[in-house]
């Protein structure tokens, strides 16, 4: 590893699996400290051990607004200021037209919206010069399977979040992007599945790829490096696509 992000703060929240942890990680072996949360705290207590090292776990929910104050109250105690901020906290339930209930619903907006909302608008006062915001999205901001309406609708919100908030952010220097991946090995998109069923996933979310494999956290994990380092000083408002070509087609 090099040291991109040497002597930077960063918050990645949804931090304790799947993307988020390899999030954390490699902003961790590139010199960031780093702080990440989650709900649950024996994951959180796993993804501290993993990273090893400069990294603090804060439980919290991110659509819970008190537990976002606590976040920052912690972060501005422990480092004063935020570099990188990655709102990854996301989720959501496959649910067809005619079967979408008032809780999920409520449940994938309160999470992948409502949390990303607050859990930027309240890292405002935090955030050092020129720091960098990203938030996760997906590929189906673009390309929408079945059952994936609700689910999409948040992605697409997030999508245009991050271009109001380029505007809304002028002059000041920072930067926020969107990062959306496609099919990536995690937990999240195997659930608890058998290995033969695991392996039956991958092949058919590999099949719409062009790559013809779905992607690795540590890929994602890259991309999310290179849009919070200087490297990228010059890139904003954008939609960064690590899909292996799905979304292009």
């Amino acid at each position: 590893m090099t040291s991109t992000l040497r002597n930077k703060t960063a918050v990645v929240t949804g931090g304790g699996t799947g993307i988020g942890l390899a999030i954390a990680t490699r902003f961790a072996a590139e010199g960031a400290y780093v702080f990440v949360t989650g709900r649950r705290k024996d994951v959180l207590d796993a993804a501290v051990a993993e990273i090893g090292g400069n990294v603090e776990a804060v439980r919290a929910d991110s659509s819970s607004l008190a537990d976002l104050d606590t976040l920052y109250r912690t972060v501005r105690e422990r480092r004063g200021g935020v570099d990188v901020l990655v709102a990854n906290s996301g989720g959501g339930v496959r649910a067809v037209l005619g079967e979408i209930t008032e809780e999920q619903f409520d449940a994938t907006f309160a999470t992948n919206v409502k949390g990303v909302v607050f859990t930027v608008q309240k890292a405002l006062p935090l955030l050092n010069e020129k720091a960098s915001i990203i938030l996760t999205g997906s590929t189906t901001s673009v390309r929408v399977g079945p059952g994936q309406s609700i689910y999409a609708a948040t992605k697409a919100a997030v999508r245009n979040l991050a271009r109001g908030w380029a505007v809304d952010l002028r002059g000041q220097a920072i930067r926020v992007n969107v990062l959306s991946p496609g099919p990536t090995r995690t937990p999240g998109l195997l659930g608890n599945a058998d290995p033969e069923r695991q392996q039956a996933m991958l092949e058919s979310f590999a099949a719409v790829v062009p790559l013809g494999r779905v992607g690795e956290p540590k890929e994602i994990a890259a991309a999310a490096t290179f849009l919070a380092s200087d490297d990228a000083s010059f890139v904003n408002g954008i939609e960064f696509f690590v899909d292996g070509g799905q979304a292009q087609i």
